[in-house]
C-alpha cells in the first residue's frame, strides 16, 4: 500500500483514536487507586478533593479563558446552566465518589460508576418518558447482577462500611447521570471543550471554597507524598483523561469510545491488586464480566439505533 492510501490513513487514525480512548479510560480509573494511596496519610475527602481541583484549576481556567475569547459571551440562562452542571456533575459527583472510596475497594467503586449509562437510561425512562427496549432491560439486569455479586462479596469482609460506601458512590453515579442528561442541549450550543472547561472551573471553585469553610488552613500542610499524589490525581487522572476522551470521540465516535471505556473496571481491579493489595477473587471477576457485558449490550443497542 502507498503511504498516503486513504484506507491505510483511515485505519491508522482509527487505531490511534482507539489507543487514546483506552489510555484515557485507564488513567481516569486510576484516580480511585491514587485516592486510596492518599488516604493512607490520614487525609479526608474534603482535603483530597481540594488538592485535586486546586492543582487542575489553572489548566481548566486557561482553557476557559481561551474559549471565552474565542466563543464570545454567554447568555444569563447558559451561565446559570453551567453553574448548575458544574455543581452537579463534577463537584457533587466527585465529592460523593471520594467519600465512598474511604469505605469500599477501588474495584467495587469503578464497577458502580460504570453503571452511569444505565442510570441515564432509567432517569430518561421514568422521568422523560423514553421508551426502553427489551434488550436495554436485559442489559440493566445483567449489569446489576454483577454489582450484586461484588457487593455481597465485599460486604462479607467489609461489614456495614461497604453499604455506606456503595451508597455514596451510587449517589455519585446518579449525580453524573443527571449531568449527562442536562448537558445534552448545552454541549450542542457551546461545544464540549468550552462546556467541560467552564464546568470544571465551577466545580473547582466549589471544592476549594468547601475546604476553607469546613477545614482549618493548617490542613494545607501535608507530607510531600500527598502533594505529589495530588498532582498525579489532578493531571494524569483528571485533566488528561478529559481531553483524551474528547479527542477519541472526535476520531472514532462516541459509541466506540464508550465501549473502549469498558477497560476501566478491569484495569482498576488489577491496579488495585498491584498497588493496594486488594484481592482478586472469582466473585469479583464474575461480577466484572457481568457488568461489562451489560454495558456492552447497552452500547451495542445505541450503536445500532
Amino acid at each position: 500500500m502507498q503511504p498516503n492510501n486513504p484506507v491505510l490513513l483511515a485505519r491508522r487514525s482509527y487505531l490511534t483514536g482507539l489507543a487514546i480512548a483506552l489510555i484515557g479510560a485507564i488513567l481516569f480509573s486510576t484516580k480511585a487507586i491514587v485516592a486510596k494511596l492518599i488516604y493512607r496519610y490520614n487525609v479526608d475527602a474534603v482535603t483530597l478533593i481540594f488538592f485535586r481541583m486546586a492543582f487542575s484549576l489553572p489548566i481548566f481556567a486557561g482553557i476557559a479563558l481561551w474559549q471565552m475569547h474565542k466563543g464570545g459571551s454567554l447568555s444569563r440562562k447558559d451561565r446559570l446552566s453551567l453553574i448548575g452542571l458544574g455543581l452537579i456533575g463534577y463537584y457533587l459527583s466527585s465529592f460523593l465518589d471520594f467519600l465512598g472510596l474511604q469505605y469500599i475497594t477501588a474495584g467495587l467503586e469503578r464497577l458502580i460508576l460504570f453503571l452511569t449509562p444505565s442510570f441515564v437510561l432509567l432517569i430518561s425512562a421514568f422521568f422523560l418518558k423514553r421508551a426502553v427496549s427489551r434488550l436495554e432491560w436485559l442489559a440493566l439486569m445483567v449489569s446489576y447482577m454483577g454489582i450484586v455479586l461484588v457487593f455481597f462479596h465485599d460486604l462479607k469482609f467489609g461489614g456495614s462500611n461497604v453499604l455506606l460506601g456503595s451508597l455514596l458512590v451510587l449517589g455519585a453515579a446518579v449525580s453524573y447521570a443527571l449531568y449527562l442528561i442536562q448537558s445534552g442541549q448545552l454541549v450542542q450550543r457551546l461545544g464540549s471543550l468550552r462546556l467541560v472547561s467552564y464546568a470544571m472551573c465551577v466545580s473547582s471553585a466549589a471544592c476549594i471554597g468547601q475546604f476553607f469553610v469546613l477545614r482549618p488552613a493548617s490542613m494545607l500542610v501535608q507530607p510531600l507524598a500527598v502533594y505529589s499524589l495530588s498532582v498525579v490525581n489532578a493531571i494524569l487522572c483528571t485533566v488528561l483523561p478529559v481531553f483524551m476522551t474528547m479527542i477519541a470521540v472526535k476520531k472514532i465516535g462516541a459509541a466506540t469510545a464508550s465501549q473502549a471505556g469498558m477497560i476501566g473496571p478491569v484495569s482498576t481491579l488489577f491496579l488495585g491488586a498491584y498497588f493496594l493489595n486488594e484481592p482478586i477473587t472469582a466473585w469479583q471477576m464474575a461480577g466484572t464480566v457481568l457488568v461489562m457485558g451489560g454495558m456492552y449490550l447497552l452500547s451495542a443497542k445505541k450503536t445500532s439505533a
